[in-house]
Formats: structure tokens, sequence, C-alpha cells
């Protein structure tokens, strides 16, 4: 299957579609994924008649279970490629001017999760915990996390929580979702389709300047700490995937620069 055949991309109305589809592979990204989401991202926003974007995938069964793990482990260059086109398509999902809505209807795991925390609302399928959850196993499988995996949960729940995702690899279902107030909305499995698309279009009845201008003076505020988590993480990654490993004292030393570098 072609590139083209796995990020599809198409426009109706003032709504543009990027459907991640790879479903024989749990709708895992490759480098190659990950640059064709990007630039259908920029495309999208550059588009005068697009006015909010919603990022879906193909199959029942995941929305996304992350990076390509085989790709990521076949070698440092392949890995690097991966880290560097993760970030920016979370980044630009943050950043960038027009709304974002991801469409969840089966399970998302690690960059899948991340891609649905950076969206700006999240329309879920009701379904049991065991066929819909979040998960973020980074810890767990010896990946430092980065391309957000620690900010997004912050910015979205909170330092508890975040930390609770993050050090305990829990999965988290709807219900649990719900009480926290993330979903936007949830609907039936056989809904999900037409209500997200439903809840796009309402979004794009309002005034271009009043829907643009709200998300991008929200993104502004908080531009600089945005970046500068992004950065924090590639920075650590660095030391912590260094074969030259610190000691307790050097360890700690490097985390009291990190204060002053990022107050």
């Amino acid at each position: 299957m072609s590139i083209q055949d796995l990020i599809l991309y198409n426009t109706k109305g003032r709504i543009a579609t990027i459907t991640i589809n790879r479903p024989d592979k749990a709708n895992a990204c490759n480098f190659s994924m990950l640059r064709s989401m990007h630039e259908s991202l920029i495309n999208a926003d550059r588009d005068e008649k697009v006015k909010c974007i919603i990022v879906k995938s193909i199959g029942d069964k995941f929305f996304s279970g992350g990076y390509d793990l085989k790709e990521v482990q076949s070698s440092h260059e392949n890995a690097a490629k991966i880290i560097e086109w993760g970030r920016k398509v979370n980044e630009t999902i943050v950043l960038m001017k027009k709304p974002i809505i991801t469409q969840i209807q089966g399970i998302a795991i690690g960059f899948g999760a991340l891609m649905i925390l950076a969206s700006d609302f999240r329309v879920f399928a009701d379904r049991p915990k065991e066929e819909l959850y979040l998960k973020l196993p980074e810890i767990a499988i010896s990946i430092f996390p980065q391309t957000g995996a620690t900010f997004l949960p912050l910015m979205a729940f909170g330092l508890s929580y975040a930390k609770n995702l993050l050090f305990t690899t829990d999965k988290i279902g709807v219900e649990e979702l719900k009480n926290i107030n993330f979903p936007v909305r949830i609907f039936p499995l056989d809904q999900l389709e037409a209500e997200t698309l439903s809840f796009a279009k309402q979004l794009t009845k309002y005034q271009t300047e009043f829907l643009f201008l709200m998300k991008s003076m929200l993104t502004i505020m908080n531009k600089a700490y945005i970046k500068a988590c992004f950065d924090l993480e590639d920075e650590c990654a660095m030391v912590a995937y260094s074969t030259k490993k610190k000691t307790m004292k050097e360890l700690d030393d490097f985390i009291q620069e990190l204060y002053s570098k990022y107050p």
C-alpha cells in the first residue's frame, strides 16, 4: 500500500478530513506517514475554504497504536526521524489556527493518544474500556517520553493525573475520561461518524475571525511554554539515551541546570 493510501486527505465544504488508513498494523504511524500527516495539516491550514479539521482512522479496533515500533527499533536514524516528525505533527496540531477534532472509535496508545491530547475537541464512541482506552506505555517499553508525551497530558489532565498516566501506564476508558470532562461529545459507535461531522459543521458556522482568533489567542498565551516543553523533552531524551551514563550527582546537576534554563 502506498503512502497516499495510508494517510488519506480530502475536503468537503468547509471541513478537511485526515484519515489514518493502516488497520492491519493497528493504524501505527511510520516516518512516511507522519510526514504525510504533517503535510496534510499544513495544506488544511492554508486552504482558504477549510474552517475545521477532523482527524480519524479506519477500523473499529484501533484509533492508533502509536509509532511503528518495528521502524523505531530498526535504526537510530529511523527513530530520530520518527521523533522529529512526531513532534512536528503534535506541535502543528496545538499551534495551528484552525480547530482540530479527533474522532476516536478505538484504542489509542502512545502517539495515538498524544494526537488526541493535542487536538482541540475529542469526540468518542461510547464503548467499554476493553474496546476503547488511552494508554501511554513509554516507561514500560523503555522509550523516553517525547513529542509531547509529558506536557500534553499535563495540559489536558493536570499534574497529578499526568503522573499517574506516565508512571503506571494504566489504561483510561471513556467512563474515566467522562469524569474529568475530557470528551466534548460521546456517541454510540454506529453514530460516531455522522455526529462528529455534524459537530464539525456546527463549528464552521461561526464567524471565521472569531473561530481562528479565539484558538490563536489561547495558543499565543501559551506559545513560549508549549515550545519550551517540546525542547525540554528532547534535551532530557538526549541524556536518557546517552551511552555515557551519568552518576546520581551528575543527574542532579543536570536537573538543576534545567530548572534555571526553563524557569
